[in-house]
Order: structure tokens, then sequence, then C-alpha cells
């Protein structure tokens, strides 16, 4: 009997982290469906996955940032008669600069991926795994996570919603044999940085960046380890614990800096 083909769904399949955590699951058997708003781009992945390795790759052009993207996904994969094994909810935009100064479209943009479609893309396919009786989902927060600074100041709060919904959401679902974890990834030489200002680059921006590629075999490797937080690197780690730690004062004094005059 032929051996049944097994699934992993990557949200952001197109570029960087997500881009390589396809490749790093593909070499582990599994088959992929690419999901991004890169047509282009997911026309590669295709074409990579299925002439490396033995696996199928289906592709699925969507921006997740629009209301009723999560559905829209779940339905692609039952119309495919798919049941993933492995959920990846990767995909995410960088909203960079003072929050007045951004068009508010952005704002729902950025909300709405990092939070709602990514919450939803959990519960549509964690209730199909939990009748399979297994699963793995991965969660791709990051450090910004634990830095309440300005210019990150809707970019790093969204993303510190996905550390906590993810360990929320690890305890519900261990009963049902569904191992959730999160990935918390530093600075990574991804797409996602092309958005940096001159400005912001020089006060955010470390001279050292991550191989996204390095960042997804740690992550892959965690995941199936069963990690509760998967970060890359042991600056990284460092950071974790110590930027909490930064006063407000401190925060304060660095973006005046930036700022070149001092605020009122």
């Amino acid at each position: 009997m032929a051996e049944l083909k097994k699934y992993a769904l990557v949200t952001g399949a197109s570029s960087g982290i997500g881009w390589h955590i396809s490749m790093e699951l593909a070499a582990r058997g599994y088959s992929i469906i690419g999901v991004s708003n890169q047509p282009g781009k997911l026309a590669e992945l295709k074409s990579l996955v299925q002439n490396n390795y033995e696996a199928e790759c289906l592709t699925l052009n969507l921006d997740l940032a629009e209301p009723g993207a999560a559905n829209a996904v779940y339905n692609f994969c039952l119309a495919q008669n798919i049941a993933p094994e492995v959920l990846v909810n990767n995909a995410g935009v960088l909203l960079m600069g003072e929050l007045i100064s951004r068009e508010q479209s952005k704002l729902e943009q950025i909300l709405y991926l990092h939070i709602n479609t990514l919450s939803e893309l959990c519960y549509l396919f964690a209730k199909q795994m939990k009748t399979e009786g297994r699963g793995y989902i991965l969660n791709v927060s990051s450090i910004s996570a634990v830095m309440p600074f300005p210019v990150i100041s809707v970019y790093g709060p969204s993303k510190a919603y996905v550390r906590a919904f993810t360990r929320g959401l690890r305890v519900e679902l261990a009963e049902y044999n569904i191992k959730v974890c999160c990935l918390i990834p530093g600075a990574t030489d991804t797409p996602l940085n092309e958005s940096l200002s001159k400005n912001a680059e020089s006060m955010f921006k470390p001279a050292i960046m991550m191989k996204p590629e390095t960042v997804a075999k740690r992550a892959v490797r965690g995941l199936f380890k069963n990690r509760v937080e998967i970060v890359p690197g042991i600056l990284n780690k460092v950071t974790l614990v110590i930027i909490p730690l930064i006063p407000t004062w401190l925060v304060r004094k660095l973006y005046q800096s930036r700022l070149g005059r001092k605020l009122k």
C-alpha cells in the first residue's frame, strides 16, 4: 500500500524564513502548501520543491491581511481533500515609523495579519488536527515582542500577542497530541527588512543578522522536539532577557538621539 502523503501548510512561504522552512519540511518528506501574495515566487518555490524532493507543492496566491483569508485557506485545503499535519504561521509585515505618520490601512493590515488571520488559522486547522489525533503548529513571533520601543509600537505588540497566544494554545491542545511552538527570531536577513528606513536601520538593525536558512533549520528541529519557544542564536537569547529591563527613560533618550532633538 502506498504511503499517504503528509502535508505542511506554510504562510509567507514565498521568501525568507517561510521559504526555507518549506524546504526543511520538504526534506523531511512533507508535501508543501505554500501561501503568500507573491505568485511569481510561489511558482519558484513549487518548482524547487518538486524538482529537489519527493514532495508535491501546492500554492495559493492570497493576501492574508484581508478579512476572510483564513477561511479561504481552509476551504482550499478542503477542496483538495488535504488535512495538513503541520501548520506554520509565518506571514508577516513590518510597520516602521511613528504611528500617526502611517496610513490607517497599514495599521489595519498588520493587526489583521498578525492577530486575526493567525488566530483563525489555528482555530480552523487545530479542530481538524484534533480529529486526526495529531498535529504540529509553529507560530512565528519576533524578538520585538519584548521591545516596547517607538517606531515599532504596533509591530512589536502584535508579535507579543503571537507569543502569548501560542503559550495558551499549547496548553489547550496538548491533550489532543497537537504540538504548539513559538519561533522567536531576532534580526534575520529577509525581504522584511527592506522597509527599514536609514534612520530606523541605524537605531534598530544590528550589524550581525542571522541567515534565514539557519533560523528555519533550528525552527523545524525545535518544532519536532516540541520546544515551548525556539530562540535561534545566543545573542537573541540574551536579548530576550535583557531588553525588558531597559528603563523607559533610556528608550526616550535613544529616541531623542534618533530625532536629533529633545522631546517635550
